[in-house]
């Protein structure tokens, strides 16, 4: 497996690159994984002006809620790119559904090489996929190199709490960040925390379902399901109590 697999399969709080072929199966009562439209949504309703001129790509865009939410009720245009073929199919599917396929085009792609070759983007929209762009000022820099001089960048990510247990950036440190890489956060998005415990014990029983459906079907691999459920549920109880899911909307300076 190549190191950008081993970041995914890491992005998807999978714990192995093993666990890849069977994520379609595992996910596929999720259609919204990770970032949420509503608030991407509102905090690009609050900001700026979008119409049908306004270029978006979204980057690991998943299942394309996102991208689908977006065009639906803005009315931009839409590029979404994952690595994962079955995702992209999906997003197709749900673009096609929603009404929305002449303004979604949702590609295969690695976006560790999308970011090198994507331009002149009005938004660019990253999921939390942890390091599979590099440090968060290289991740800052490459998306910065898709979108125009004073275009924005919008990233799901989190904030770490004062006195947590685990190593994640907290708001302060990511502001340092930010005046590092000459970008302004504009707004930032909060999600609060009843709405996160209802929203994890929902995805974590859909999961649970269908990895034990996978233990039937692969006895032998019944290990890496197992590890999946254990690490879905160590990444539910750190968003629960250690870390502050945010999504955040940046403005590039220059």
């Amino acid at each position: 497996m190549s190191s950008v697999e081993e970041k995914l399969a890491k992005s998807l709080t999978a714990d192995t690159p093993e666990l890849i072929p069977y994520l379609p199966y595992l996910l596929q009562d999720l259609w919204e994984l990770g970032s949420s439209p509503r608030d991407i949504i509102h905090l690009i309703s609050k900001q700026m002006k979008v119409s049908e001129k306004t270029k978006v790509l979204d980057l690991a865009c998943g299942k394309g809620a996102v991208s689908v939410h977006l065009a639906k009720a803005k009315g931009c245009k839409m590029k979404g790119i994952d690595l994962i073929p079955e995702f992209i199919e999906f997003a197709n599917k749900k673009a096609k559904e929603y009404g929305v396929s002449n303004l979604c085009e949702f590609v295969v792609g690695d976006i560790t090489k999308s970011v090198n070759t994507e331009k002149d983007y009005d938004i660019v929209i990253l999921g939390a996929v942890g390091d599979v762009l590099g440090t968060p000022e290289d991740t800052i820099e490459k998306l910065k190199n898709t979108i125009k001089p004073e275009g924005y960048i919008v990233i799901d990510d989190a904030f770490g709490k004062k006195g947590a247990k685990i190593d994640y950036y907290t708001r302060e440190e990511w502001l340092l960040i930010f005046e590092k890489t000459e970008v302004t956060l504009i707004d930032e998005k909060i999600i609060e925390n009843d709405e996160l415990v209802n929203l994890n014990r929902e995805q974590q029983g859909f999961i649970i379902k269908r990895a034990n459906e996978l233990k039937r079907e692969y006895p032998e691999s019944a290990y890496l399901f197992d590890r999946y459920i254990h690490s879905q549920q160590v990444e539910c109880d750190m968003l629960e109590s250690d870390i502050l899911g945010v999504t955040l909307l940046i403005q590039n300076m220059k």
